[in-house]
C-alpha cells in the first residue's frame, strides 16, 4: 500500500501558539487594522491578529487613527500591509471586511465575511463599535 501523500494544508496547530485571525480589507487603512487591533487588545495574548489589503493604501486612515485613540489604540505609526498568501496560510480565522477581491480561498481556514464598510464622512466612530460588539463575539467563539 501507497502512504497517502501529505495535505498541502491544514489548520493551524494549536499546540504551537494562540490561534491566528486575519482581517482582511481592500484598503487595510482603517476597518481591518481596526479589527485587528481590537482583538488584539482584547485577546491579551489568547488570539494573535493580524490585517492586511488586497490593494493597500498609502497610510492608515486618519479618522480610523483618531477613534482608534479614544480608546487607548494606538494606529499612527501602523502602515497598510499587502494580502498574501502566507498570512492566510497561517490563519486559522480570515475574516473578510466590506468588498474584498482576490483574498486566497484555502481549505482548513475557516472564513467570515462581515458586512463592514470603511468610515464614511471622516467619522470612524460607529464602525469601531461595530467591529468591537464583532471581534467580542468572535474572541468568545475562539477562546471557549
Amino acid at each position: 500500500m501507497v502512504p497517502s501523500p501529505a495535505p498541502q494544508r491544514s489548520a493551524p496547530d494549536p499546540a504551537v501558539g494562540p490561534p491566528t485571525v486575519l482581517f482582511v480589507a481592500a484598503s487595510d487603512a482603517a476597518v481591518s487594522p481596526m479589527a485587528a487591533a481590537l482583538l488584539a487588545r482584547r485577546a491579551s495574548g489568547r488570539v494573535r491578529a493580524l490585517s492586511a489589503g488586497s490593494a493597500p493604501a498609502a497610510r492608515v486612515d486618519p479618522a480610523a487613527v483618531a477613534a482608534m485613540a479614544e480608546v487607548g489604540v494606538d494606529l499612527a505609526a501602523r502602515l497598510p500591509r499587502p494580502l498574501t498568501a502566507d498570512a492566510v496560510h497561517v490563519s486559522a480565522v480570515v475574516v473578510r471586511l466590506g468588498a474584498v477581491r482576490g483574498c486566497p480561498v484555502l481549505p482548513g481556514t475557516r472564513y467570515l465575511d462581515w458586512p463592514v464598510e470603511e468610515p464614511a464622512g471622516g467619522d470612524a466612530r460607529p464602525v469601531r463599535d461595530e467591529l468591537d460588539r464583532r471581534v467580542r463575539g468572535l474572541l468568545d467563539e475562539l477562546v471557549a
